[in-house]
């Protein structure tokens, strides 16, 4: 799911100097791999969406994204793309619309759509990527009845070419290889979420099926050699909904879509999707049909860090495995908080009038109270906290209503009927130092700061973090709404004004972090403009070991009083900062505002600080390489305050790389 509900919009007065180089975290220094700039390959259109990539390790870089509608109302252009990121090579279309769907096809036909992320091999060039399509195949059922099939698949090109890797036509006599394992001409009805891809060749994938009126669901892989449809070798079973989970006699009742690294997979298995009683997350070697399950994680397990009898009662779909380490989403206990819901008020104009007919006065939900983000390492079989909620953050849980919108059509995910969805959002590296064979690992995950009034979220802050396992290291701020865009990308900008577009959404995939590479979809945004892309980052090992220092006492700080502009609703304050102590200080320098008030949001924060008073907005102050005595400099901090209560906070200059 890609989170698109605009935050906390900000941009700081008196900091339209701010360079584009430094980043909104220390030592992160981003690339565009694709913005709004960019012209699509083979078009005349600009690119302005897109969904989460995913990077290998030697910085390529594949994504899903479209372009605007054409003038007269047409599609827009859509389609999977890469970036070779270490050459800095143009872009490269994988498919689009305008691309003929590999063989089997008799019919010639395009394909129409992507409809989910596409992932990439950590340690090869091999994509793998849903396709939707008319029917590609016709067959004689008899001397004077023919028929057609085949309307999605997975693709993929481990040799180059783009192949098909699975089909939904399994029950189309010479391909019964893409049937469904243990089955005579049964074909799989649709392939959920994301496929992975393994060891150059291997796509790994869930798959549904119905088998006597009965849907059924499992994970499933197949090994490809280089030939038309990948060879003849069969699609091979995993696990699924006819096999009894692992220690009880309770069958499977759902999978997730997996993940694979180094010829292992990673999967969720539950007894019953909405309220789990039994399942967890699997291991399984892909060497051998119905390879044998190893548990890591259990529902009903214990939760790390809390008191002894505290187990999982939920855990998430979205594993992130890099062939050692496995992030996840977890939540305990019983307590919730209500939501309610509302439809949007952008994207595909059918499903948006179809939620508001469903749903026009909101979606009434509940999410876990107490829930985090973990790693399990399976060299060790140790489970390390990397943040909880409440407590780091609020929320874990981002909801969007999508799927199959009724007599459309149009389906942006699985082929189910369009609903209210929730996600979760990690990915892991063990191999930022260059080494997997020690337990240090890095997680990138998304969350929420705020409080929640009347079923929302009330001036909430979403952002994209890092962490450092294991320990206790803070987490490090790698982009939130809010911020100022420039600081990902200096196209981020309003072309009439002139103003710094602030970030709106982000976005973050199991496969976008790979090695030291770290790849993730930014937009930013006001009530003019917008701008967006994705971008790429070298995260260094040792960020956020270096905290900054607490300098305010060699300051003298004049905060001048409140005034509300009715036009743009924020009110604005004037901060003199001049230096008082002796000699020049080195920076780099920033303000921040600690124990600012709850009700209030800081309007062009350019990220949160993490080790002092971590949580606290704070703006970059650039004075020159070093402050010198008695040197001032003027700010002008804007603040959205909706109660009108009384703004409040302490103020801290700090110097140093990370906040």
């Amino acid at each position: 799911m890609n989170s698109k509900s605009v935050r906390g919009v900000v941009f700081a007065m008196g900091m339209a100097s701010l360079s584009p180089g430094v980043a909104p975290s220390a030592d992160l220094n981003w690339q565009a791999v694709v913005n709004n700039g960019v012209t699509v390959p083979g078009d005349t259109r600009k690119f302005n969406s897109y969904n989460q990539p995913s990077v290998n390790i030697n910085g390529l870089v594949v994504f899903r994204a479209r372009s605007t509608a054409g003038k007269s109302g047409g599609e827009p252009a859509h389609g999977i793309f890469i970036r070779d990121m270490t050459t800095m090579s143009p872009l490269t279309t994988i498919f689009d619309r305008n691309t003929y769907v590999p063989y089997p096809n008799n019919l010639s036909s395009l394909f129409t759509e992507p409809p989910a992320f596409p992932r990439i091999d950590s340690g090869s060039n091999t994509i793998a990527s849903r396709g939707n399509h008319p029917p590609v195949w016709v067959y004689q059922l008899s001397a004077d009845t023919e028929t057609r099939a085949g309307t999605t698949g997975i693709y993929t090109n481990p040799f180059g070419t783009l192949i098909t890797g699975a089909s939904k036509l399994g029950i189309v006599p010479a391909f019964e290889f893409f049937e469904v394992p243990g089955t005579f001409e049964i074909p799989f009805d649709v392939f959920p979420g994301a496929p992975s891809v393994t060891d150059g060749a291997t796509i790994v994938f869930k798959g549904n099926y119905t088998l006597l009126g009965v849907s059924r669901t499992g994970v499933y892989y197949r090994n490809l050699i280089n030939a038309p449809t990948g060879g003849f070798g069969p699609v091979v079973r995993v696990v699924d909904s006819t096999m009894t989970i692992p220690g009880t006699s309770t069958m499977f009742g759902s999978t997730a879509p997996p993940s694979a690294a180094g010829r292992q997979v990673v999967f969720l298995g539950l007894d019953n999707e909405e309220n789990p009683t039994k399942g967890g997350i699997y291991l399984a070697p892909l060497t051998q049909a119905d390879p044998p399950l190893t548990a890591l994680v259990k529902i009903g397990g214990p939760v790390p860090g809390e008191p002894p009898g505290t187990v999982f009662t939920k855990l998430g779909e979205g594993l992130s495995f890099d062939g050692r380490f496995v992030a996840f989403w977890g939540a305990w206990g019983t307590e919730t908080k209500a939501l309610n819901l509302k439809c949007v008020a952008e994207g595909n104009k059918d499903r948006r009038a179809y939620c508001e007919q469903q749903y026009p006065d909101g979606f009434a939900t509940t999410a876990p109270l107490h829930q985090g983000i973990f790693v399990f390492d399976t060299a060790t079989a140790s489970t390390s906290v990397v943040a909880k909620a409440p407590g780091d953050f609020d929320d874990f849980v981002y909801w969007n209503f999508s799927g199959l919108t009724p007599g459309t059509g149009q389906s942006d995910e699985d082929g189910e009927p369009a609903r209210w969805r929730s996600a979760t959002f990690v990915a892991a590296s063990g191999l930022v130092d260059g080494q997997r064979n020690d337990p240090s690992f890095h997680v990138v995950f998304k969350a929420t700061r705020g409080q929640v009034v009347n079923g929302a979220y009330l001036n909430p802050v979403d952002g994209l973090y890092l962490r450092k396992g294991p320990g206790t290291s803070p987490p490090v701020t790698v982009v939130e709404t809010g911020m100022d865009g420039t600081l990902i990308d200096p196209g981020a900008v309003d072309p009439l004004t002139m103003d710094h577009l602030p970030v709106t959404a982000m976005g973050i995939e199991r496969d976008g972090f790979r090695g030291n590479l770290l790849a993730i979809n930014v937009s930013m945004a006001n009530a003019a403009a917008g701008w967006a892309g994705i971008y790429l980052t070298t995260v260094p090992n040792d960020i956020g070991s270096n905290c900054a220092t607490d300098v305010t006492t060699q300051f003298n700080i004049v905060r001048g009083g409140y005034r509300y502009n009715p036009a743009t609703q924020r009110f604005l304050q004037t901060v003199t900062i001049t230096r008082t102590a002796s000699g020049s200080l080195a920076g780099p320098f920033a303000f921040a505002l600690e124990s600012l008030s709850s009700n209030v949001t800081l309007y062009g924060a350019s990220g949160a600080t993490t080790c002092i008073a971590p949580g606290s907005p704070y703006v970059v102050v650039e004075p020159g390489p070093a402050w010198s005595t008695g040197q001032s400099i003027t700010l002008t901090l804007q603040f959205i305050n909706p109660t009108r209560i009384g703004i409040t906070y302490t103020p801290a200059v700090l110097a140093g790389a990370t906040r």
